[in-house]
């Protein structure tokens, strides 16, 4: 199941998900080899949270859980893609993706 995957030196792989219904991006989290074993099996999201340094099943203290659609991975085997039916939101501040927060360039014209 996750043979050919590309993990990096710690064992990881990131793991975008996208709004299986809008096409948002949620989110972007670590998936180690199980993590990547129990979303493929299990119909919800997991993760490997580097700052605990254990599995993570998305949820599993908000509720706030991520249902499996679909999982895809990328060209050169380095990325996974997860879409998934978010159960409320996603962002651990309550909003419904992590990115909410607009990046701007500087106005180039004043200089």
């Amino acid at each position: 199941m996750v043979e050919g995957i590309k993990f990096n030196d710690k064992g990881l792989v990131p793991a975008i998900v996208q709004d299986a219904d809008s096409g948002d991006v949620l989110m972007l989290g670590y998936m180690n080899a199980e993590a990547l074993r129990r979303t493929l099996t299990s119909g919800e999201v997991w993760f490997y949270s580097r700052s605990r340094q254990q599995l993570w099943h998305k949820g599993e203290t908000s509720g706030n859980r991520l249902l499996v659609c679909e999982v895809w991975k990328d060209c050169d085997n380095d990325t996974i893609l997860v879409k998934a039916k978010p159960l409320g939101p996603v962002c651990h501040t309550g909003e419904r993706t992590c990115f909410f927060q607009e990046l701007t360039a500087p106005d180039s014209a004043s200089g």
